[in-house]
């Protein structure tokens, strides 16, 4: 009985000091429990027991206090991961998302995995459209110089690079490139094609050889005229004063009509360099249609031509407002030019539904202005013509009254920028008519560039 009252004391007093002496209790329990096996006194095994015991107990709880802190540590270093993984994924969808240039990413069974938004915005007509992840690329493009290099990619290629035109109301002209992607991805994605806009730069290489092959026949004839002019006021007219004044005025009507010219195929190439980009603002075209066909009074006034506005109640359209000033401009221009002297020029407006002849080709509800006169008119036959650079149906009328050929393509350039259309009816001594349809304001869910429009002829 006395042998297990003092095994009880000792152990009360060995769990009480069990964390400040475990290192030297493991080994002592260790030992006690070699030695127990010989002794025949119980205090001596109970001491051990309790002593080894005590040890295991330390030894337990510091592994499972190692454990948790390892836990705990894992848990804090997997949720800075999962972070800085969701922050760097964040960073690639933001670039990608802001990327300027078009960008798809393609699967190796040449399907659209993703594309940003400059993408769907060229192949969807917005960004409010269908959407292109999941689809073909055939489907969406059918390019065939850049899917052979897509497929050539896919194939083992390491990366091509190509040039291509996209059809459409307005032409554009792409650099592709097109690389693999190494290594398995979640997205699935194997290669990416990237798209560069170069329409602006291959329209001033075409406003380059326009200029080359044009105008210098237009500048030839008035230049001839002032160099044989000069010539002659240093030679034979040096002392007539009368020939001197007679050749001062028609060198100053040969410079302005250079001069003009020059204007005029700046204005071109300046509207063909946007012509790819719709403009976005709106429009009152009654309040131009008056303001142009003020500043035009004098000439009108001068052949006794008046004008005729039924354009009240009008609604805005979309376009760019300077553009649309230059529209009327030559167009009003002309009917005062090409007029009969004493008659009106009618300028009516109408708005245009979808439904209708117009509305059809424009592909959306818009706006028609339209500008009648009542002169010679013109011939059938040259009307598809009409808005070709310098083409003229009367060329010495048109160079008398000072046109360069160049004003309908202007008109057609500044159209096809605004997606609208230019028609053109006319009866030869009767008059013509000229109708330009501009998409209506408030109407811009039917995206520029939709496939039922067809540019200004």
């Amino acid at each position: 009985m006395a042998v297990h009252s003092s095994s009880v004391t000792l152990w009360t007093l060995v769990r009480s000091f069990v964390f400040l002496v475990a290192p030297a209790a493991a080994a002592l329990g260790i030992l006690a429990v070699t030695e127990a096996l010989s002794w025949k006194a119980g205090l001596g095994a109970s001491l051990a027991a309790g002593v080894f015991a005590a040890a295991l107990l330390r030894i337990h709880l510091i592994a499972q206090g190692r454990r948790e802190k390892d836990l705990t540590q894992a848990r804090q270093e997997a949720a800075a991961a999962s972070k800085d993984l969701d922050a760097l994924i964040a960073g690639d969808q933001a670039i990608f998302t802001a990327l300027p240039d078009p960008l798809l990413m393609i699967s190796a069974e040449g399907r659209i995995e993703r594309a940003n938004p400059a993408a769907e915005e060229l192949f969807e007509g917005g960004p409010g459209g269908t959407g292109l992840a999941g689809r073909d690329l055939t489907a969406v493009l059918r390019n065939p110089e850049l899917l052979d290099a897509v497929d050539e990619v896919l194939d083992g290629a390491e990366g091509r690079v190509t040039e291509f035109a996209l059809s459409g109301a307005v032409a554009r002209y792409f650099g592709g490139r097109v690389a693999r992607l190494s290594g398995a991805r979640r997205d699935g994605a194997a290669a990416i094609v990237t798209l560069h806009d170069l329409t602006a730069l291959k329209r001033a290489e075409q406003m380059r050889a326009d200029f080359v092959a044009n105008a210098s026949h237009e500048l030839r004839t008035p230049l001839a005229s002032l160099l044989g002019f000069i010539e002659t006021l240093q030679g034979p007219a040096r002392d007539d004063p009368e020939a001197r004044e007679q050749f001062l005025a028609v060198m100053h009507e040969q410079a302005g009509r250079m001069a003009h010219l020059v204007e005029d195929l700046l204005s071109l190439s300046r509207i063909e360099l946007q012509e790819h980009t719709p403009p976005r603002g709106t429009v009152d075209l009654a309040t131009l249609v008056r303001t142009v066909a003020n500043t035009l009074q004098p000439q009108a006034q001068a052949k006794n031509i008046t004008f005729d506005f039924a354009v009240d109640r009008l609604p805005s359209a979309l376009g760019d407002s300077d553009e649309i000033t230059q529209v009327l401009q030559n167009l009003i221009d002309n009917a005062v030019k090409y007029g009969r002297a004493g008659t009106p020029i009618r300028i009516s407006g109408q708005e245009v539904e979808v439904d209708g002849p117009s509305g059809r080709r424009l592909g959306r509800p818009g706006v028609a202005l339209s500008v009648t006169d009542r002169g010679e008119g013109i011939a059938r036959e040259h009307l598809p013509r009409l808005t070709e650079r310098f083409y003229r149906v009367d060329t010495a009328r048109s160079r008398k009254l000072g046109g360069t050929g160049l004003g309908l393509a202007i008109v057609k350039h500044i159209l096809n920028r605004h997606r609208g259309l230019l028609e053109i009816e006319s009866t030869p001594g009767e008059g013509s008519s000229f109708t330009v349809v501009l998409p209506r304001a408030g109407e811009e869910s039917a995206a520029p560039g939709d496939a039922g429009h067809r540019p200004a002829p």
